[in-house]
């Protein structure tokens, strides 16, 4: 497997991923393969950081919660320098789809083209905590399906990094599930490579049907990790209340 070089920039990598066939399978399923963003030393630093308390707002252990099995934690405010870069990075990438969406709902107003000017109406709105979190599940862990929100201000695109090598664990897999009106669910299983990720929408999608532009619902959860353990990177570009 092919993976980003020291040589690149984080800002550099995520420029030049292909953002026409991403905006495409954005609109047609929902979600769009990234990567490679983190190169394996990259992973390894973000992952380590899980041990260390002082990087961390929160920590949440799922099973507490009736979430599911495993823990999380939201990074604390700054955040690290390489997740910061890849949020801004990513966020400028996504914006242009975030507001074609926008205007086919028939949604009022725009994201700002930058990441600082939106996370400052978040924090005017009072979502003023920072939502990036690392996640890390052990043997018999897995996660619900959910959406991610956690205020009125929302993007709709997330992106999930797979920080541990896929042959470190079994199991595990990221499971998104839709929703359109009056149909069945449809379940997609997302296979992602280490240092790879996986924008996806938050909580719905505009899809063109025979009566106009609607919304597709959209949740997302972790299948159950049999053996060994899976770490991941979630960016959400919305900070909480």
């Amino acid at each position: 497997m092919a993976y980003a070089t020291a040589a690149g920039s984080i800002e550099t990598r995520v420029a030049a991923l292909p953002w026409s066939r991403i905006e495409q399978s954005l609109d047609a399923e929902g979600h769009a393969l990234l990567g490679p963003l983190l190169t394996p030393a990259e992973c390894a630093a973000v992952a380590a950081r899980f041990d260390d308390p002082a990087a961390f707002r929160s920590h949440v252990v799922m099973a507490r919660h009736g979430f599911g099995q495993g823990e999380y934690k939201y990074f604390a405010a700054p955040l690290p320098p390489d997740v910061a870069t890849l949020r801004r990075a990513l966020y400028a990438g996504l914006v242009p789809t975030a507001n074609r969406w926008r205007a086919l709902l028939g949604e009022a107003g725009e994201y700002p083209a930058m990441l600082d000017a939106y996370t400052a109406q978040c924090h005017a709105a009072g979502q003023t905590r920072p939502t990036p979190l690392l996640l890390r599940y052990g043997p018999g862990d897995f996660n619900r399906l959910h959406q991610d929100r956690y205020g009125a201000l929302l993007f709709p695109i997330q992106v999930v990094t797979l920080l541990s090598d896929p042959a470190n664990f079994e199991g595990g897999a990221l499971v998104l599930v839709e929703q359109k009106p009056r149909a069945q669910s449809r379940a997609e299983v997302v296979t992602l490579g280490l240092g790879r990720a996986v924008a996806l929408a938050v909580h719905h999608r505009p899809a063109q049907g025979a009566r106009g532009v609607h919304r597709v619902a959209l949740r997302h959860g972790v299948s159950t990790i049999r053996a060994g353990t899976r770490s991941t990177l979630g960016i959400i570009f919305h900070d909480a209340a």
